[in-house]
Order: C-alpha cells, then structure tokens, then sequence
C-alpha cells in the first residue's frame, strides 16, 4: 500500500457512501460559520437561536410544540426553558385558550435578540451560499428534510 504524502487527499473508502458522515463534515463548517456571525455576538447556543426564531415567527406556543420541532425531550426542553427564562429572553404564561396549559413567550429582550439573531443570519447564511447555487441550496434543504423525517 502506497504512503500518502501531506499535501494529498485521504480516501474515504467505505466513507464516500455514509450519509452521516457527510452530514457531519457538513455540520462542522455551518457550525463554525453560525459561531461566528450568532452565537459568540449573541451569546447563544444553535438550540437557544432556533427557539427563539421559533417564537419569532410564530408567537407564543406551547412546550410541547417547541420540543416536537426541536427534537427535544421534554426534560431537555425544560432545561432550555430555564436557561432562557433566567436570561429574561422568554417567560411562560398561561395560555388563554386553555388556562390549565401554558406558552412559552418572547420578553421585549428575546423579541430583541431573536431580531438580532435573524439579522445576523443573512451574512451567515450569503458565506454558506458561495458554495451552492440557489437550485442546489433549495434542493438541499429539501433533501434534508426528508432526511429529517420521523
């Protein structure tokens, strides 16, 4: 078997074909570039940003609902809930279609920062679009989402 010499690309023999693999690799660069457009500015974790959107454009709902979309269990969730809760960026009220449950709600702060999150995202998401083009962007995403499917 021939010595790879540093400046020559690795095989990735049985890894060519593993979706997960790809996934991961793929995962490392939009986590590093999200990183840095608006989680070090914002202080917030990829979880944190994408509740926080999911107020945004829905208004308040309720816990469950927010953890089906996450893919969180309820005890994850609710660490979460507390984490934002104690930074004033969401706050649970009781929901007025049925007072025995409750939504989780944007405060003014997280409506702020979850606008600040959404600004952040355009660069974030204009560097990641260098590599694709808009076919091939829509594609993934919809491929992803299969992929996702439960």
């Amino acid at each position: 078997m021939a010595t790879r010499t540093a400046g020559q690309a690795l095989s990735l023999g049985a890894l060519e074909e593993v979706l997960g693999f790809h996934l991961a690799t793929a995962t490392v660069t939009t986590m590093d570039t999200f990183y840095r457009h608006v989680g070090e500015p914002l202080n917030l974790r990829k979880v944190e940003y994408s509740l926080l959107l999911l107020l945004l454009a829905n208004g308040p709902l309720p816990p469950k609902r927010l953890g089906q979309a996450l893919a969180l269990s309820a005890p994850n969730l609710t660490l979460l809930l507390d984490r934002l809760q104690q930074r004033e960026l969401i706050r649970r009220e009781r929901s007025e279609a049925d007072r025995r449950s409750h939504n989780v709600v944007l405060t003014p702060e997280g409506q702020r920062v979850a606008e600040a999150g959404a600004t952040a995202a355009v660069p974030m998401e204009r560097e990641l679009d260098s590599r694709l083009t808009r076919a091939e962007r829509l594609m993934l995403i919809e491929l992803l989402r299969k992929v996702a499917a439960r």
